[in-house]
Order: structure tokens, then C-alpha cells, then sequence
């Protein structure tokens, strides 16, 4: 039978809330805006069938974890603090390879290159910042914020549909797991600051910064039909500048690499393997 899932919860000021499930060398996910951590490998036990200690967990105002204290908001640094927190509790000095999605994606390298020899590995799943913030970026997350705080959900999913260009074939897959994952959230208020502030936040400055970060990395990148929201020429990017990377992804027409949450997982303990994360 399975093994069921550990909940943890980290710190006071926001608590971060997640849970830790299987044995081996830890593997932490961290997930996209609007998301929660189910939405990294959407709920498959391939990593922990394969020997390894799965933590996952909401990011600061986003599905069971605290919104962020008065003063301190949602950009990049507070977002690499809370993955301090709980690498630090729940992970020890533990090597360990760090997997994150979209806005999890530029955490987990922001915290790379603070501390590259923390890292066995780094899985970064379409990732969109490229190192500038166009200036048309913002008012397209403004817009979503205030869709979100005016219309919920509802409205929420009315400007993703009239705004992001998606296929007409891939419609109705999008809108269904994005209000699903929508419906997940604690506070749908702390979901509307994130959505205002994460996009003006620079996890790092520069693209040509990735060059100085010699861990082996994995590059999922998804093609733009099904998912435009995260464009394949980034994550081509990352894995131009990234001294030790391979890029991945599925083929053309099929479901993005980034929804398959099985097919992920075996994808990331493939590359645990590759990396020397030796089974305990």
C-alpha cells in the first residue's frame, strides 16, 4: 500500500505549509503562481517508487500556506527564504535536487545561485523570466490580479481565456485544470498581491548570471501551441547558458511534458540517477 504523506508546517511569519512522503535522498518541488504543490507532478508517486524522500509545499499565499506578513511581500528574495526555511528543516544538509515549475522554476535556480553546492541537481520546468521584464508583462498580471479580486474564479478564468491565446484544440484542457487548481486556494486575496508583485520580481539579473552555475541541470520546455505561457524559446535559453544542461520535452502535439505528471516524475529519478543522488 502507499505510504501516506507527511504534513509539515515551517516558521510563524508566513508559515509554509507542505508535506514529505518515501525514503532517499530528498527531492523538493516547488510550483508555479496560482498553483499549489500538487501542480508540480500533479499527484504521481513515481519519485518516491524510485527511492527518493518527495517534499513539496505552498509558496507564501498560495494554497494552505500563509499569506506574506505586513511589509514584506511576494518577490523573488522572500520566495527563496521560505525554500531556505524549509530545505533547512526538512532536509538538513542533505544533497538534494531542487524541481520547480514557472515561478518554482526561477526560485529554484535563484536559490542555486546562492548555494550551487547545496545541489546534486536542478529540474527547471518552463521557465519564463529570460532577464528583463517586457514592459507589456506587468499590465497583462495586473489585469489577471484584478480579474481574479473582481470576478474569483470565474473571472479569473475569463481573462486567461480571452487574453493568453490559447489553441482552440488545447481550450477546454486549460480552462478545466485551471479552475481545478484555482479551487485549491486558502486565500484567494494573497493569490491576487502574488499575481501583482511576482512578475515585477528579478530571480536573477541577467541570463548570462546562469553561466556561473555549474550544477547539472534538466530543462523540460513545452511547445507553445498547448502552452504559451511558458515559450519554448526560454526554456532553450536556459539550456544555452547553463554550463551543464540538457534540454527535454514531449512531441510535437502531444500533451506538454509539464502536464504529465507520471511521465515527469520518471523523466526527474531518470535524471537523479544520471546525477550520482545515490539511494540510501
Amino acid at each position: 500500500m502507499p505510504v501516506e504523506p507527511t504534513p509539515f508546517a515551517v516558521g510563524e511569519r508566513p508559515v509554509i505549509r507542505g508535506e514529505a512522503v518515501g525514503e532517499g535522498p530528498p527531492v523538493i518541488l516547488c510550483h508555479g503562481i496560482t498553483a499549489t504543490r500538487r501542480y508540480v507532478v500533479h499527484g504521481s508517486r513515481a519519485l518516491e517508487r524510485a527511492g527518493r524522500r518527495v517534499l513539496s509545499y505552498d509558496a507564501r499565499g498560495h494554497g494552505e500556506s500563509d499569506p506574506a506578513p505586513g511589509g514584506r511581500g511576494y518577490g523573488y528574495p522572500e520566495l527563496v527564504d521560505d525554500l531556505e526555511r524549509v530545505i533547512e528543516r526538512e532536509a538538513g544538509r542533505e544533497e538534494l535536487v531542487l524541481a520547480g515549475h514557472s515561478m518554482g522554476a526561477h526560485t529554484a535556480v535563484a536559490y542555486a545561485l546562492r548555494h550551487p553546492e547545496r545541489l546534486a541537481g536542478l529540474v527547471v520546468i518552463g521557465p519564463v523570466y529570460a532577464g528583463e521584464i517586457a514592459p507589456e508583462t506587468p499590465a497583462y498580471w495586473d489585469g489577471l490580479a484584478a480579474a481574479l479580486e473582481q470576478g474569483g474564479v470565474d473571472g479569473f478564468l475569463a481573462y486567461v481565456d480571452r487574453e493568453q491565446g490559447i489553441d482552440p484544440g488545447w481550450r477546454d484542457s486549460v480552462l478545466r485544470f485551471t479552475r481545478e487548481r484555482m479551487l485549491q486556494h486558502r486565500r484567494l486575496d494573497a493569490v491576487v498581491e502574488a499575481l501583482r508583485e511576482v512578475p515585477r520580481s528579478r530571480p536573477f539579473e541577467r541570463m548570462e548570471d546562469l553561466e556561473s552555475l555549474d550544477v547539472p541541470t534538466l530543462v523540460v520546455a513545452s511547445h507553445d501551441a498547448a502552452d504559451p505561457g511558458h515559450p519554448r524559446h526560454v526554456a532553450e535559453a536556459y539550456a544555452e547558458h547553463l554550463p551543464d544542461a540538457r534540454l527535454t520535452g514531449e512531441a510535437e502535439g502531444e500533451s506538454p511534458l509539464a502536464w504529465q505528471g507520471g511521465k515527469l516524475s520518471r523523466a526527474i529519478a531518470s535524471f537523479c540517477a544520471e546525477v550520482g543522488q545515490a539511494h540510501e
